[in-house]
């Protein structure tokens, strides 16, 4: 079955579903084939990681490690793993080489923030992904942009993308967080509701949008790692 019609299959049979049973089912669905999710253990990610935990702990967890990371968030990666018995979480890391060729100095992204995010997150997931069918991701509707038109199930290159939390809150997020007592991101209590890596996140006032602290001051919305086709999606571009 073409991956197009397969998505549009299963977003029209899980229109009701919550987003435990879409999980489960993405799971199990042997049409689209093996699932790994994709997570940045960042403001939100606890959600669905606690999730996953209590369907399949031994889910492939692919966490990128950028090399330029928060250490709050490296920490809150381990901590979180080991406090949901998640027992496959890959540590990605960019290729040594070519981080040597490319950015020896660290401040590719002080130049290009697109030629860094492709090079410390779009390469090495592209390669981590090679051998899943479908990969399930954490981004919601609410957080606008590309984002605001998601579906549950979306045709990405060869693969299926999954999206549970498609058309749930931040209320959301945060009364099952609470409900289940999940750790929280330190980073959160210090102004960063979205927290990607540390050169180019910075601090959220009360009225700004979650995502303003991203990239701020730049046309750029996405870090590239959502491919359209085979290829990174770029800003004005659609996922």
């Amino acid at each position: 079955m073409p991956l197009k019609e397969l998505a549009e299959r299963r977003n029209s049979l899980h229109r009701k579903s919550d987003a435990q049973t879409v999980l489960k089912h993405a799971l199990d669905d042997v049409q689209i084939g093996p699932v790994a999710m994709v997570s940045s253990f960042g403001a939100e990610s606890v959600v669905l990681l606690q999730m996953i935990a209590q369907i399949n702990p031994a889910t492939p967890i692919i966490f990128l490690d950028t090399e330029m990371l928060f250490p709050e968030t490296l920490t809150y990666q381990r901590e979180v793993a080991a406090y949901l018995g998640l027992t496959d979480v890959r540590v990605i890391t960019p290729n040594r080489n070519e981080v040597l060729e490319q950015d020896v100095d660290g401040l590719l992204h002080q130049a290009n923030t697109d030629a860094c995010c492709d090079l410390r997150k779009t390469r090495p997931l592209a390669q981590a992904l090679e051998n899943f069918g479908g990969w399930i991701t954490g981004r919601k509707r609410f957080q606008g942009g590309q984002r605001a038109e998601l579906p549950l199930f979306e045709k990405d290159g060869a693969k299926i993308k999954i999206n549970p939390l498609a058309k749930w809150s931040s209320d959301d997020l945060k009364a099952y967080m609470t409900a289940h007592n999940l750790p929280r991101h330190p980073l959160v209590a210090q102004g960063y509701p979205s927290i990607g890596c540390m050169p180019c996140t910075s601090r959220v006032s009360a009225h700004e949008d979650p995502r303003a602290g991203r990239w701020r001051d730049s046309d750029k919305t996405e870090c590239g790692i959502h491919f359209d086709n085979g290829k990174a999606v770029r800003p004005g571009q659609a996922a």
